[in-house]
């Protein structure tokens, strides 16, 4: 459930903290005053879209923070923010941590579930009643089971048909692979070993050496004379060096180390005359060394500016023509094994398509049946529903991961009058009580404790008698689950266990939005404001106290008889 809300910087509403009880909280107020700004918070939290239109103007970051109970008190609590800079960048966080919009679609299902004047449209289209029907009927198992079928079937089905394409075109395409991996082939590359350099690389070095092979022979030839050959070579000039370092050793121990470091000195001035020899030696100065090194780097760079940008993806181009190479030349035998992979996805999906058909069907009656009960409740009595599935499967290129069904929603509003689609039968007020009537039935397929649900614009069409049963209705709700409702209708207002005022004031030039929470006397205020206006008589509250105490009475009632029927 949502217990707590806190709202800073958000359109009109400049700071409000707000926090909620169990059962029925209502929202009430003047048009305008905010109300549907809450609901677009609570929306922004389970991950909606985020605006810098959200900021409240001259503020740079508008801030929005709950307090969910998860199911269980043993589950403990989840803190969720979500921050909007004027700039229109979003981020979101869940008990400090950062985390994504996406994520925090994933977290707010078990959390809360919102229902606003849009989602009543959405019943008007047929392509959602399979998935309210499936929602009663509790066969999200079976959908996964059928949606996973189905996603199988699409793979093979676009590996066959990408392989019967590559069989028609196979001579051209054998004949273009094989001249390319010729090509390739006849450049003879190789692989670089794990932590060497790849052959362009080893070669544009050795190039540098070539082009200026005489000045690095010579530079080699003098400092190998100079360290080795000459009269005055550095080595023979040493031992004298030493010697004198010696005998001062004797009389100052501080040349001792110099001493001790001699015999490394002196191998490494060795060894790098014998390199600077072995280095002069293997160079090769003839121009055509240079011309065959010039050449093959040239191949490799119209290599990787054909087939890729490094010689690693050169060579990975060329294993994988290998590779295609070997598949034509099999491609037969492939698509034989293929299309019986296809025959047996095909059947797989068929069959679990048929099974969850079935079971659509059997819960279709019962989803009928409750749902007239529940209708019955909100001053529909005698309204007759049906789900219709179509009388041919959908065809073949229809299919799809909900399956191979096609079903509609029929309802009779009026006896005497046959049963229409849906889109094409229901008022306003009909479509929001049936729509609440299928969220009654989908709640009721949940543990307690499930998501809290937030209804906006429940009321659509509605007054009257009517609102007295959408009000009982909520409140039956609440029993079970934690529900929000924003309501013009005193009806439902009367109904609520907490009751919220929402105004607009203006306070120094600038507009500013004030949530309360309203005891006894302020309930009546506001319910006499909505059944009176602004000229609210002792009559008016008189009216409002006793919606009030009816309410009150009527939820007894029903107490009792709930433990009657217990009995």
């Amino acid at each position: 459930m949502l217990r707590f809300l806190h709202i800073k910087s958000l359109a009109v509403i400049d700071a409000v903290e707000v926090e909620f009880g169990r059962g029925l909280n209502v929202l009430t107020g003047e048009t305008g005053a905010g109300k549907s700004i809450l609901v677009e918070a609570v929306g922004l939290l389970l991950g909606g879209r985020a605006s810098a239109d959200l900021v409240r103007t001259g503020e740079e970051m508008a801030t929005v923070e709950a307090i969910f109970n998860r199911a269980g008190e043993t589950d403990g609590e989840v803190i969720v923010r979500r921050e909007i800079t004027a700039q229109g960048r979003s981020r979101a966080f869940v008990n400090g941590e950062l985390t994504t919009a996406s994520a925090l679609r994933d977290l707010a299902a078990p959390l809360v579930e919102l229902h606003g004047q849009h989602e009543h449209q959405t019943l008007l289209d047929p392509a959602s009643h399979l998935d309210v029907l499936d929602a009663f009927g509790g066969l999200a198992s079976s959908v996964d089971t059928v949606a996973a079928a189905y996603a199988r079937l699409r793979t093979v089905a676009d590996t066959l048909a990408g392989l019967r394409q590559a069989a028609a075109d196979r001579s051209a395409r054998q004949e273009f692979v094989a001249f390319q991996l010729t090509e390739l082939e006849r450049a003879s590359l190789k692989a670089a070993l794990a932590g060497e350099p790849s052959e362009d690389v080893e070669l544009a070095a050795l190039r540098l050496v070539l082009a200026d092979a005489e000045r690095i022979e010579r530079l080699c030839a003098e400092s190998y004379a100079a360290l080795y050959e000459s009269d005055d070579a550095v080595l023979g000039r040493l031992r004298g060096i030493w010697r004198r370092v010696g005998e001062l050793a004797a009389v100052d121990p501080r040349f001792q180390p110099y001493i001790d470091a001699r015999d490394g000195i002196k191998s490494q001035l060795e060894d790098l005359a014998l390199f600077l020899r072995r280095y002069a030696d293997g160079i090769d100065t003839f121009p055509a060394r240079l011309h065959e090194v010039e050449e093959r780097l040239a191949l490799l760079e119209r290599l990787k500016r054909k087939y890729g940008g490094t010689l690693d993806q050169v060579i990975a181009r060329r294993n994988a023509l290998r590779q295609e190479l070997a598949d034509l030349e099999h491609v037969d035998e492939r698509l034989e094994e293929l299309e019986r992979e296809h025959a047996s996805a095909r059947a797989a999906f068929l069959s679990a398509a048929s099974t969850l058909g079935a079971a659509r069907r059997q819960a279709a009656a019962g989803f009928s049946r409750r749902l007239e009960q529940v209708l019955a409740t909100l001053a529909m009595h005698r309204t007759k529903f049906e789900v219709r599935f179509a009388r041919e499967l959908l065809a073949e290129g229809e299919w799809s991961e909900r399956g191979i069904d096609r079903a509609e929603f029929f309802v009779s509003p009026n006896p005497g009058e046959d049963l229409r689609p849906l889109a094409r039968i229901v008022s306003g007020g009909e479509l929001s009580r049936i729509m609440l009537a299928i969220k009654t039935l989908a709640a009721e397929s949940k543990p307690a404790g499930a998501p809290g649900l937030i209804f906006d614009e429940v009321d659509a069409g509605i007054g009257g008698r009517v609102a007295d049963a959408v009000g009982r209705r909520l409140h039956t709700l609440s029993r079970t689950f934690q529900v929000l409702c924003i309501t013009h209708l005193p009806q439902i207002a009367a109904a609520a266990d907490t009751h919220f005022q929402i105004e607009k004031r203006v306070e120094r030039g600038r507009t500013r939005t004030f949530v309360a929470r309203l005891d006894d006397n302020g309930r009546v205020e506001e319910l006499g404001r909505m059944l009176g206006g602004t000229g609210i008589t002792d009559a008016v509250r008189a009216s409002a106290r006793e919606m009030i105490a009816r309410h009150r009475d009527s939820v007894g009632g029903e107490s009792e008889r709930a433990k009657a029927k217990g009995r």
